[in-house]
C-alpha cells in the first residue's frame, strides 16, 4: 500500500493501470473500440473543472441556438 495520500486522479490512474495489467485482452478490445466510442471521462478529467464548465456552457448554448433556429 502507498504511504502517502493520493489525489483522486492518482488513485483512478493507479487502478486503471492495475486493470490493464490484469486484463490484457480487455485493453486490446478497448483499443479497437476507442475510436468509435470516445471516452468522456478522459475528456473531462483532462480539462479540469474550468474546462468542463466551459464545455457544459457551450453545449447548453448550442442546444438553445439549435432549438431557436430549427
Amino acid at each position: 500500500m502507498n504511504n502517502y495520500n493520493e489525489t483522486p486522479e492518482e488513485k483512478r490512474e493507479r487502478l486503471r493501470q492495475n486493470e490493464l495489467k490484469n486484463n490484457p485482452t480487455g485493453s486490446i478490445n478497448d483499443a479497437f473500440n476507442r475510436g468509435n466510442n470516445g471516452n468522456l471521462t478522459d475528456l473531462s478529467g483532462g480539462m479540469g473543472w474550468k474546462g468542463t464548465g466551459i464545455l457544459i456552457v457551450i453545449l447548453i448554448v448550442g442546444y438553445v441556438l439549435y432549438k431557436l433556429f430549427f
